[in-house]
């Protein structure tokens, strides 16, 4: 009997993904149920099911209806844990996705796969025919793998110490004209199965059943979710939309280091068919360092704290300079590689792994990675000799440094110059260090970092201010502007309400609004061909400046404006069109949901008009 022909896959836009994981990893599945992305064992390790970067060569795991139809979906409550309903014609079908996570008791009592995706599939109304494919593409497609059958035991591969296994309540056939399992089957109304995948590497391979164990595993991980959400403090308008920014954070968060990366994916373009085309799977610093803050001010200390750890250990061997960024362990060589066999999201070459920003001089995180030491420590945390010694060989660098030009926080490829927000989170390093100091903290040179502060101001304001424009500038004697310069006022460098702030708010948004979003920067030479989107996170840095003006009316209309940007879960890319809303760049995005998080707190404190909280954030 020949197999029946398969419906064609859609194609996806990026808004049409989802997020799934367990803080070690984690998969995007499109709307119509495909896994099309998933790195294993961790974030930056090489794909396993990459589709969304080569709908022929990735790889996917499917499950859908092979009819049309109408398609919903939503997360489950306060959890990670995704549910698609499928209706059509015939009937109604349901989808649950998960990686599992529980806590470390119950991981004690019983065994526990380390990695591993669970489907669950429902037949809720009439009937519904189903299509399964499971077709692994190990190294991003670059390793062929033809799946094994062990009968009870599942589908499997194993090739140099990796092991995949596949198992299923519906019974699943080796294609015959092709690697990996592509299957129809019926449900009936009342029908529930399910499927599990699991991943190991260099390590026994558990399996665990199927059936009650799976539903018990499903349970187990609404419950450790709905838990941690729980813990969150904030109370104020959009709750929901803040939640889901800070579940999608902890998602980020890679728990055996505490490293904290930028997005899940590589190589999502900027612009459909261009060149910006990035590897986003490590740990920026600034990002990381944002982001701690955010998870901070909404009342989940463990995290700030494990970052904190994670920086110590991680800048050992670049200490007391900085790199930018580092894989989730702290390692430093992650070089740039074109994968030139894949033809990229939306035909958008190059694909590329590792990042060669990693050998950039950016100086302001220096000052993002001390504010948020600050941060920490304001709210109760308390720093480790070693972690004082780190923060204070910073500031020296810093005193050393903050007088060379730099990349600047666009990672520019055109070379280095002057950049205003790099010099004033210098300003900030020294400020926060010196206010840690007179705190009894840690023990700082007073005298030499006050002189550079001193001087760090009085250059800032003589040589980043323009006159004309009434607005910082994005370089020195420059007349260009760039978004980050909105972040002056929220770092205290200048006082919320002075004519400077909103001189330079107003200037950034008339210069690079469009249809309520903002572009990072227009017509500054960064070394790249191409075009790109407006940068989400940039949006809500202007909510954050009119709400520390108190201008609430103008803040909330932006707010309510961007948010309806998010995809229908709630989920940010790195950067939108503004002609049509789509989403562009890697997804879902730290950065982006830092930036709602921050704009929300925010507004929240103006709306309380607590003159005193209000400052006392502006100036972290």
């Amino acid at each position: 009997m020949r197999e029946a022909p398969a419906p064609p896959t859609p194609r996806s836009a990026i808004e049409d993904y989802a997020i799934i994981g367990d803080c070690r990893s984690a998969a995007l599945i499109s709307r119509e149920g495909s896994i099309d992305w998933l790195c294993w064992p961790r974030f930056d390790s090489p794909s396993l099911f990459a589709a969304i970067l080569d709908q022929d060569k990735g790889g996917r795991f499917s499950v859908r209806p092979v009819a049309a139809a109408r398609i919903t979906r939503r997360y489950l409550g306060e959890t990670n844990v995704l549910e698609t309903t499928f209706v059509t014609d015939g009937g109604v079908l349901r989808l649950t996705d998960l990686m599992p996570v529980t806590s470390e008791a119950d991981k004690r009592r019983s065994m526990w796969a380390s990695h591993q995706i669970l489907r669950r599939v429902e037949c809720i109304e009439g009937a519904v025919d189903i299509e399964i494919r499971c077709d692994p593409r190990p190294s991003y497609g670059r390793e062929s793998c033809r799946l094994k059958d062990r009968g009870a035991l599942g589908l499997y591969f194993e090739k140099q110490g990796r092991a995949f296994v596949l198992r299923s309540e519906i019974p699943l056939r080796l294609s015959r004209t092709e690697e990996g399992v592509r299957q129809r089957h019926r449900l009936q109304a009342g029908d529930r199965h399910h499927l599990s995948a699991v991943y190991s590497e260099r390590e026994p391979s558990f399996v665990p059943p199927l059936g009650e164990e799976a539903e018990r595993r499903i349970g187990l991980t609404l419950d450790w979710w709905r838990a941690w959400s729980a813990r969150c403090t904030y109370e104020g308008p959009h709750r929901d939309a803040v939640v889901r920014s800070a579940l999608v954070l902890k998602l980020l968060a890679y728990a055996p280091s505490g490293a904290i990366i930028a997005a899940p994916t590589t190589s999502l373009p900027e612009w459909r068919g261009g060149t910006r085309n990035w590897d986003y799977r490590f740990c920026w610093l600034r990002d990381a360092s944002l982001t701690l803050r955010a998870l901070f001010d909404l009342g989940f200390p463990e995290e700030a704290l494990a970052f904190l750890h994670w920086l110590t250990h991680s800048t050992r061997l670049t200490w007391p300079d900085l790199q930018i960024l580092y894989d989730v362990h702290g390692e430093t060589e992650l070089a740039e590689e074109e994968l030139t066999a894949l033809s990229g999201f939306a035909d958008s070459r190059p694909v590329r792994i590792g990042n060669q920003a990693s050998d950039q001089f950016q100086l302001d995180i220096y000052g993002e990675v001390i504010d948020a030491a600050y941060a920490f420590v304001r709210q109760g945390g308390r720093l480790t000799a070693a972690t004082a010694r780190l923060l204070v060989g910073f500031g020296k660098t810093v005193c050393r440094r903050w007088r060379e030009p730099d990349e600047g926080i666009w990672e520019v490829r055109a070379g280095r110059r002057h950049h205003t927000y790099s010099k004033a989170m210098c300003w900030v390093a020294l400020d926060r260090l010196l206010r840690l100091h007179q705190a009894g903290k840690l023990r700082a040179p007073v005298e030499w970092f006050e002189r550079e502060r001193a001087a760090l101001r009085a250059e800032i304001d003589a040589r980043g201010f323009n006159q004309r424009l009434g607005s910082y500038v994005s370089v020195y004697e420059g007349d260009e502007l760039d978004a980050s310069l909105l972040l002056l006022a929220r770092h205290g460098f200048i006082e919320p309400h002075s004519q400077r702030a909103r001189g330079t708010r107003d200037a950034i948004i008339e210069a690079l609004g469009s249809n309520g979003l903002l572009y990072r920067y227009l017509g500054i030479d960064d070394g790249l061909p191409g075009d790109e989107g407006a940068f989400g996170i940039c949006s809500f840095w202007a909510v954050d400046a009119y709400a520390l003006a108190g201008e609430l009316q103008a803040g909330d209309a932006l707010f309510e404006r961007v948010l309806g940007y998010a995809n229908d879960l709630g989920l940010f890319a790195e950067e939108i069109d503004p002609a049509d809303g789509s989403a562009l760049g890697n997804f879902p995005q730290a950065f982006t949901h830092v930036g709602l998080i921050d704009a929300a707190l925010s507004l929240a404190a103006a709306r309380r008009d607590n003159g005193e909280q209000h400052q006392t954030r502006a100036s972290g």
